[in-house]
């Protein structure tokens, strides 16, 4: 596959130029080696497409496991704990998951255990590889990445999504890059307030 566009939010792709610009090589490696036609695998059954070899997002996923993974990108959670009050809830978010669930329980509420998980992280740098439903991606930007770079476990998130030119050639409802870029700029120039580059790939 190759990157056919690429969008900076707030200098995302100039940190990883000036602090990483290994692991900015691996992604752009490990996006060239994905071979997009050894992905298009699946016969659509939609009313719209059927009978049409689409790209399959299940076999594009694998591909960027398997090709992140052998350069020891892995899976990490950030784990915390919840209650419904509100004035609790912002008095403890900077601390610890230990800190936040004795705070919880002094204060006489129930600790809710949750977690956001990401797919792949590497030496402060978070990747999501996001060929799901389209709301995946706001959730991956303002939820996921936000959550990993205020908890100081990354300084930057990179958001990999097909072009409009490769999810028309897949299932409905898949996210793609131009719709999401607009989703990103249309908040303004601090939202989300995390350092993100968005990738755009097509075969």
């Amino acid at each position: 596959m190759k990157i056919a566009e690429i969008y900076s939010h707030l200098n995302g792709e100039e940190w990883l130029r000036v602090h990483a610009p290994g692991l900015w090589g691996e992604v752009r490696a490990a996006i060239k080696a994905v071979d997009a036609e050894a992905c298009k695998t699946k016969v659509s059954k939609e009313k719209t497409m059927r009978g049409r070899l689409l790209y399959s997002p299940d076999d594009m996923n694998a591909a960027f496991k398997r090709r992140l993974g052998r350069m020891g990108w892995k899976q990490r959670q950030n784990t915390f704990w919840v209650t419904a009050d509100q004035n609790l809830l912002r008095g403890i978010y900077g601390k610890t998951a230990d800190e936040q669930k004795a705070a919880i329980l002094e204060a006489g509420y129930t600790p809710i255990r949750s977690y956001n998980q990401t797919d792949f992280v590497k030496d402060r740098v978070a990747i999501e590889v996001q060929f799901g439903k389209y709301a995946f991606v706001a959730h991956d930007l303002f939820v996921k990445h936000l959550s990993f770079y205020v908890s100081d476990i990354i300084d930057v998130g990179i958001e990999i999504l097909p072009m409009k030119s490769l999810e028309s050639r897949m299932s409905s409802g898949v996210p793609y890059y131009e719709r999401d870029l607009l989703n990103v700029i249309r908040q303004g120039r601090g939202v989300p307030a995390v350092p993100l580059v968005l990738v755009g790939i097509e075969p």
